[in-house]
């Protein structure tokens, strides 16, 4: 079993979906900064100084400056802007996923169309070799 295990997981496609999710969790780290430190700030100061990641819907009747206090106590919330910021940074992985997808299909070159076996015969119209000078089924010359 022990043998097996390791066949598995030594197994290419295993090995590369493991580095794929290490690269997929440093990627999302970079959004999540992207997002928090660089997008959302300047977003805040557009719509009047808004902190997103501070918007919240206080369900427990009582009053908390901030998304920290409420939470330090107990209290129960809506994070709506918590949700907004994750939303963004959906977006933006979505869009990344969608530009290197689009790269890697334009740097796959399409088959090329296999070369025609089979002509049509210009008397008969029946299907012969390509190579053909003269219709088996008419007996016509052919041009070529």
């Amino acid at each position: 079993m022990l043998k097996e295990f390791k066949q598995f997981a030594m197994r290419g496609n295993v090995i590369d979906l493991a580095v794929g999710l290490m690269l997929g969790s440093a990627f999302n780290k970079i959004v999540a900064s992207l997002v928090g430190d660089i997008l959302m700030p300047p977003i805040g100061v557009l719509l009047g100084k808004v902190d997103f990641s501070n918007l919240f819907i206080n369900l427990s009747g009582q009053r908390y400056a901030s998304l920290a206090e409420a939470k330090a106590a107990g209290a129960a919330t809506v994070n709506y802007g918590l949700f907004l910021n994750t939303v963004i940074e959906f977006v933006i992985v979505a869009f990344a996923l969608f530009l290197l997808v689009r790269q890697i299909n334009r740097l796959q070159r399409a088959a090329e169309p296999a070369a025609p076996q089979t002509k049509e015969c210009p008397y008969c119209f029946s299907r012969i070799p390509i190579q053909a000078t003269r219709c088996p089924n008419c007996t016509s010359h052919l041009d070529s």
